[in-house]
């Protein structure tokens, strides 16, 4: 997909309420976000940003608006095509990590290769891989409950990647994390972005802007500043910025 437009957005809108109660969560928003680049969407809580992202990987349904992932008109399909486009297309990232209790670190990342109908062992393969790449191959048996709160966030990373996503949604994914653990996140972010995968992070860390390609501010559900400016892959992972 290099070169082409991972996402794209038109009009999008999302209001809730009516009259005296209407609430513009996002409100007729333009984006284009081509492939290979790391978008940081900010803002103050409640400025849409969220909402957003929602909107973009299918979790929920336009008011108005158009939404385009890889060419592929979204925002029109039935709910059963939008939950095969979530789990084949789009991974997702969340603040509370959203692992299973029950399961252990790589029975979470197959799970995703599993419902999309891969065998069970190519689907313990890619796992295994992917935990390996997020430094974790060592925690493959541990439940949740024995891992750090960085330690789920990059199994949520893993599990992501599971079936090779068009683009990475997160949702605050420092959130809940020390700044040991932030730090983590940050440099696996960066070597994503080297591989070319398409990130679109919403955040309220000044830190994983500095690792994006383009930063866009939200207020009152529109875009209220859009910068881009080249990644750096200097100091920004090594905790003195």
């Amino acid at each position: 997909m290099t070169g082409s437009m991972a996402l794209r957005a038109r009009g999008l809108t999302k209001r809730y309420g009516s009259d005296n109660t209407l609430v513009r969560a996002v409100d007729e928003v333009d984006l284009d976000v081509p492939a290979g680049q790391t978008l940081a969407v900010m803002g103050p809580s409640g400025c849409g940003k969220s909402t957003l992202l929602h909107l973009l990987g299918g979790l929920q349904r336009p008011t108005g608006g158009q939404v385009w992932l890889a060419g592929d008109r979204i925002d029109t399909l039935s709910e059963r095509a939008l939950a095969r486009l979530r789990r084949d297309r789009v991974g997702f990232v969340f603040q509370s990590f959203h692992l299973m209790d029950e399961l252990t670190a790589v029975e979470n990342v197959e799970l995703a290769a599993l419902l999309a109908g891969r065998s069970p062992g190519r689907a313990r393969r890619r796992a295994m891989y992917l935990l390996d790449r997020v430094g974790l191959a060592d925690r493959a048996a541990h439940l949740p409950s024995a891992l750090s709160g960085g330690q789920r966030q990059r199994v949520a990373i893993a599990r992501a990647l599971s079936n090779e996503p068009l683009v990475v949604l997160a949702d605050e994914p420092t959130g809940n994390l020390d700044s040991a653990a932030t730090l983590e996140v940050l440099r696996l972010f960066a070597e994503l972005h080297s591989a070319g995968q398409t990130l679109v992070v919403v955040t309220h860390d000044a830190r994983i802007a500095a690792v994006a390609d383009r930063v866009i501010s939200m207020r009152d559900g529109a875009f209220a500043d859009d910068s881009r400016f080249a990644t750096t892959t200097g100091n920004v992972y090594d905790g003195r910025r």
